[in-house]
């Protein structure tokens, strides 16, 4: 039995690939990006509704124009642009806002569309801050969605997580909220978390890709890569590393120089990284386009539109198309009744060779040696730079 459903935020189509591996069958998508719609036409014949901007076209798309009855739209899915709620928002000058952040008018837009459908199912996948912290969205989701539903005479029950792509079999740690409202008393359960205790690995992702155009590493640290052991970041060359000590403990990002290591599961992608943003592979250079796709767990000869940087954006702002194909398959079994659970078809098998040991750290390049020293830590939680205060409201 096929079910229909309908994209918002579409993106490179990580949300879409995986709700059609689950069984759903495209009526649309919305997606704004130029970049991004080509990428959806390399791969697919998805419709792509209108000029994709959301705000716009939750004025004008109506049930009728995609040829349902209103009601009748099985899923709503899709990821409303995370900036007002990640990390990064919570530094800015202006972070924090949430709710009140320009770009959080997608929210509202994506609400007006559910009331004009009124899908059986809807979904929606963002980072974690979008359903706790300052400036979540979820009690205001709830509440309007709430009202809504007594305006149109129907009831939607949520059901919210934050779930770690890796316990599904994703190659890769990153943690992503799934909210997700059921119309009309239809049930839900959370997929069980089938890796949790044995996640696919860089490794398992990565052994058998070829690289000889992989990119070499840039920057001003480029160069100490080959210092710090796989697994490792900057903080091995602190006082707590096991290195020279050349930086301050905790005194940058986390994904400084960070190196995957081969046994373990990726750590996030980014979608807009600096010369000195890892992930970075353990052979000390920047991951390939192909590479982080099969990190996010996109197949094979999936093809993306764009110059690199243009493809790493569209990467790391993608939903794991294997989370979307888990979870997708969890709605497909509430709103059918259907009791089978079957192995979801864009799980990649582990690899069949073990990975390779790690390497011992290179010395310390001689150029950084006059930067070697004791150097000041960070002061403790609470005690070094903090967040923007809340926007007010009032």
């Amino acid at each position: 039995m096929k079910l229909t459903a309908l994209s918002l935020f579409s993106g490179a189509g990580g949300m879409d690939l995986g709700l059609e591996q689950a069984g759903f069958d495209s009526v649309g998508a919305l997606e704004i990006g130029g970049t991004q719609r080509e990428s959806i036409r390399l791969n697919r014949d998805w419709e792509l509704i209108g000029s994709g901007d959301v705000n716009e076209l939750s004025r004008s798309l109506t049930p009728k124009s995609l040829g349902l009855r209103r009601g009748e739209l099985d899923l709503m899915a899709g990821g409303p642009p995370c900036q007002p709620f990640s990390m990064a928002a919570q530094w800015a000058r202006r972070g924090r806002q949430g709710m009140l952040d320009q770009r959080a008018e997608t929210v509202l837009s994506t609400l007006r569309l559910i009331e004009r459908f009124l899908p059986r199912a809807v979904l929606l996948e963002n980072v974690a801050g979008f359903v706790r912290g300052p400036g979540a969205a979820l009690q205001y989701l709830e509440d309007e969605i709430a009202a809504l539903g007594k305006r149109c005479g129907v009831t939607y029950r949520p059901y919210v997580s934050v779930v770690n792509a890796a316990d599904y079999g994703v190659p890769q740690n990153r943690r992503r909220a799934i909210v997700i409202f059921m119309r009309d008393e239809v049930p839900f359960d959370w997929p069980a978390p089938s890796h949790a205790d044995s996640p696919r690995t860089a490794w398992d992702a990565l052994y058998d890709l070829t690289t000889s155009s992989a990119p070499g590493a840039t920057g001003k640290w480029g160069e100490l890569l080959p210092s710090i052991p796989p697994g490792e970041n900057y903080q091995w060359l602190t006082a707590r590393g096991g290195g020279p000590e050349l930086f301050g403990y905790r005194t940058r990002y986390w994904n400084f120089l960070l190196k995957l290591a081969p046994w373990l599961p990726s750590w996030t992608l980014s979608a807009s990284p600096g010369p000195a943003t890892g992930p970075f592979h353990w052979d000390n250079r920047p991951l390939t386009v192909s590479e982080q796709l099969r990190l996010q767990s996109f197949p094979d000869g999936w093809r993306l539109a764009g110059d690199s940087r243009a493809q790493v954006l569209q990467v790391g702002n993608a939903t794991p198309p294997l989370l979307a194909e888990v979870v997708g398959r969890a709605l497909r079994r509430s709103l059918t009744g259907a009791c089978s659970v079957e192995l979801p078809r864009l799980l990649r098998a582990p690899a069949p060779t073990p990975p390779p040991t790690s390497p011992k750290p290179a010395p310390l390049p001689r150029q950084f040696d006059r930067l070697v020293g004791q150097q000041p830590a960070h002061k403790g939680a609470g005690l070094g730079p903090a967040p923007r205060p809340a926007f007010a409201t009032g």
